[in-house]
């Protein structure tokens, strides 16, 4: 409970904070430079290091991309059949298909189920969503926003020099090393930060002025990632009998994740409705929180 309210508490600083006219617009990107230059490649390196991967941590690692795949399907086709413009569609396939399964994942982890899941949670963001926004989702940008074609050199650079990816790398590698106790507790001071600047990031970026003129294009996008999502992973638990264990909680804690904020970064740099992106994750990241803990409650009781 005292982690739940930790993350409602930097949430509404950072709220507080953009109302009050106490940080410059542009703040949440100086926070955003610590979390993913410093904090998450901490987190990263900590956790992984000596993670034990075994075979049922691959389907929980698929599940970002199947979801990217099947929800860029249903946006393509949601937009021929309502004449969406192609910015549009563009920002419901970027933002409605890829999870905040880092700056909210990680810490909803921590909350709802336990340090232990950790590595799983980063393992599902690292190989999973960073991968997809760093190749599909670039390639979905670049072709929504009619650029030139990004070549597989670009996204090999992007991926190869994203700080946490890199870490993620140095964490397998370094497997066999023992970290001596005062750099475990480096990392993991520095880790610790990742929630509340997280949090107070977005609670710098929460815009709600173009919710009336969306609110069609939002109940699309925030119910394919909020309900749709995290049902189809509670149905396949439910089929394959499987148990309220570690693999099984975190894979739906990460699949009723809000929208992920660096989704949204990438939409607005291609110029893809700037307004849409904004209020998706505006009204996602708060809503999602909360349903995330109901879809974990759901999962619980059809287990029993």
């Amino acid at each position: 409970m005292s982690n739940l309210l930790l993350l409602l508490a930097c949430l509404l600083a950072g709220m507080a904070l953009r109302l009050w006219n106490r940080a410059p617009d542009n703040g949440h990107l100086a926070l955003n430079a610590v979390i993913i230059h410093v904090s998450l490649p901490a987190v990263t390196l900590r956790y992984l290091h000596g993670f034990d991967i075994g075979a049922s941590h691959l389907l929980p690692v698929v599940m970002p991309w199947a979801f990217f795949a099947f929800g860029a399907l249903l946006f393509h086709a949601a937009g021929r059949a309502m004449r969406l413009p192609r910015a549009s569609v563009g920002a419901l396939t970027l933002v409605g298909g890829l999870g905040n399964t880092s700056f909210i994942g990680l810490p909803m982890i921590e909350t709802l189920h336990g340090r232990d899941g950790l590595g799983l949670g980063l393992l599902i963001d690292q190989l999973g969503s960073y991968l997809v926004l760093s190749t599909l989702g670039v390639l979905a940008a670049a072709f929504y926003a009619s650029e030139r074609r990004v070549s597989p050199s670009t996204m090999l650079h992007k991926v190869a020099t994203f700080p946490p990816f890199i870490a993620m790398v140095a964490a397998l590698l370094l497997a066999p090393v023992h970290f001596p106790p005062a750099v475990d507790a480096a990392l993991a001071r520095l880790g610790e930060t990742v929630a509340p600047l997280a949090l107070i990031s977005v609670g710098l970026q929460l815009r709600f002025d173009a919710l009336r003129q969306n609110l069609r294009l939002l109940g699309l996008g925030l119910g394919y990632k909020l309900m749709v999502c995290p049902a189809i992973v509670v149905v396949v638990l439910w089929l394959q009998d499987a148990a309220p264990a570690m693999v099984s909680r975190v894979s739906v804690i990460e699949a009723a994740m809000p929208p992920m904020i660096g989704a949204g970064v990438v939409a607005a740099q291609a110029r893809l409705d700037a307004p849409l992106v904004s209020v998706m994750l505006g009204v996602g990241i708060p809503l999602g929180m909360v349903s995330a803990v109901l879809w974990l409650r759901v999962f619980e009781r059809m287990s029993l």
